[in-house]
């Protein structure tokens, strides 16, 4: 089994969430995701979190406290990759706040645009299921740091 573990941004302001438009390499599509993405060796996913929040968006930003942390295992059969084996995804969620700059698309990435959107146009998004749990964690900010998952299909992709 595969596993990645990554650091994602939850950006609240004014009833609006901070999304990125991740486009896919391979040219098989493209949704809507928080910023993030993967820590790296040896990186603390405390430090990835704004690094990512800066490549992906042209914002600095820093973190105002830990949200929760999701885990999910994407069965090989629902994987993108055929042939592949199941994958865990471990995400760790921070609340962050937008301190300065303006936004633009990554340079040479996958993040095409990144908009300040509605929370309740949300639902009607093509979207990664994590946005769903971050903005889950910031609205009820449980105790434990853990909501119950969200099921990819339809809008959701994994």
């Amino acid at each position: 089994m595969s596993r990645r573990v990554a650091a994602y941004a939850v950006c609240v302001e004014d009833g609006r969430v901070l999304l990125a438009r991740y486009v896919s390499p391979d040219g098989d599509g493209s949704w809507w995701t928080l910023p993030g993405g993967g820590v790296e060796p040896c990186e603390d996913p405390f430090d990835t979190v704004t690094r990512e929040v800066a490549e992906e968006t042209g914002y600095e930003s820093v973190v105002e406290r830990l949200l929760g942390v999701d885990s999910r295992i994407i069965p090989a059969a629902v994987r993108r990759r055929p042939g592949a084996d199941d994958h865990q995804n471990i995400g760790i969620f921070y609340a962050v706040r937008i301190t300065a700059g303006t936004t633009r698309p990554e340079p040479n990435g996958e993040t095409a645009e990144s908009v300040w959107t509605p929370i309740a146009d949300i639902p009607a998004l093509h979207r990664a299921a994590l946005v769903d749990i971050g903005i889950a964690l910031a609205q009820s900010n449980p105790p434990t740091g853990h909501v119950p998952p969200v099921e990819a299909g339809g809008l959701i992709e994994h």
